[in-house]
């Protein structure tokens, strides 16, 4: 969804989250909910969200769900040809993150390095 074009559960866990964050940080550039190519292309978002501050230019991706996010980070590394580590799982009570199946031997010492950090 973009700017209220859906609506759901996951929708409004998004929206709620967003406006958490802007509460904790008014100055923050943030906004949501914004769907990628909104985010991401600005002639995208041009149409879909003119009134943003960070639509079409947003640096930061951040997912609904460890699903979501796992496809997200997936297509980056394969179709892009990007490094890219996670999913990283915060909020726990010791630091801890996930390693694909698909991983080589570089991503599992960076993700030691991640979570090491967490500490």
């Amino acid at each position: 969804s973009t700017k209220g074009s859906g609506s759901g559960a996951t929708v409004d866990m998004v929206r709620n989250a967003t406006e958490k964050v802007k509460a904790l940080d008014p100055h923050l550039a943030i906004d949501g909910e914004l769907q990628f190519d909104a985010a991401f292309a600005p002639s995208v978002a041009k149409t879909k969200c003119q009134g943003s501050c960070v639509a079409g230019r947003a640096n930061t991706f951040i997912f609904p769900n460890i699903n979501a996010g796992n496809i997200g980070y997936k297509i980056a590394q394969r179709l892009g040809g990007f490094e890219a580590y996670g999913p990283i799982l915060q909020g726990l009570n010791a630091p801890i993150n996930d390693l694909s199946r698909g991983c080589n031997a570089e991503e599992v010492y960076i993700m030691s390095i991640i979570t090491a950090a967490l500490k």
